[in-house]
């Protein structure tokens, strides 16, 4: 898939609005009981970026951005303000706050994942795109160190552990992280009106997720 590894302004993405999006099928029966059924494994988010927008330099970095995505062509990241950490938005990274998996002694790659709710039916997110520099890995509570104990592809979240450092049977493997979301523009046409613009129109920039 086409993508390009840049995040698209975040002083706009910082006013837009959206989120994740369910695909459910729900079937009444006769009875008034429903059968209800889940299409989508995973949420798919959305957003407009139109509601970023404040001033014609705004304005200016959307239209040079989308150009060189060639609208819908390439994707990009796009930072979730209400979602962007392992953590609570407002709360610090810590390395135990996702658990990864369990070591076994010969498994050597963890892929980061962020999990949400925890007694009825927690949901398991999976993380591709994690914000090089911010990833902290913990084996057994103990933080490894990067670059010695293990590597972090931030293309594609997958935590490697290097030869010597394999986590043992028993030991749970844990992270903590900033992450994008990998989108693309839905559309392929900008419209913008400068006169509607000045008397407070919103432009439409509409963004939506993508699977990588």
């Amino acid at each position: 898939m086409s993508f390009h590894e840049i995040r698209f302004p975040t002083q706009i993405s910082h006013g837009a609005t959206g989120g994740p999006e369910r695909r459910t099928d729900v079937v009444v029966l006769g009875s008034g009981y429903e059968e209800r059924n889940a299409r989508w494994a995973h949420a798919r988010r959305s957003y407009n970026a139109g509601y970023g927008v404040r001033s014609l330099d705004d304005l200016h970095a959307v239209i040079a951005f989308f150009e060189e995505r060639r609208g819908r062509l390439y994707g990009f990241r796009w930072k979730d303000q209400a979602d962007w950490k392992s953590c609570p938005p407002e709360q610090a990274i810590a390395a135990t706050d996702q658990i990864l998996g369990t070591g076994d002694g010969a498994r050597a790659q963890f892929s980061l994942v962020k999990r949400y709710g925890s007694l009825h039916a927690p949901y398991e997110r999976p993380i591709a795109k994690p914000v090089a520099g911010t990833v902290t890995v913990a084996v057994g509570g103990a933080e490894a160190i990067e670059g010695v104990v293990f590597d972090v592809d931030s293309t594609t979240g997958v935590v490697a552990f290097r030869s010597g450092f394999v986590p043992l049977a028993g030991a749970v493997v844990t992270a903590g992280f900033e992450f994008d979301v990998p989108v693309r523009f839905d559309t392929d046409r900008l419209d913008v009106n400068l006169t509607g613009f000045r008397h407070g129109a919103v432009p439409a920039v509409p963004i939506i997720e993508v699977r990588v």
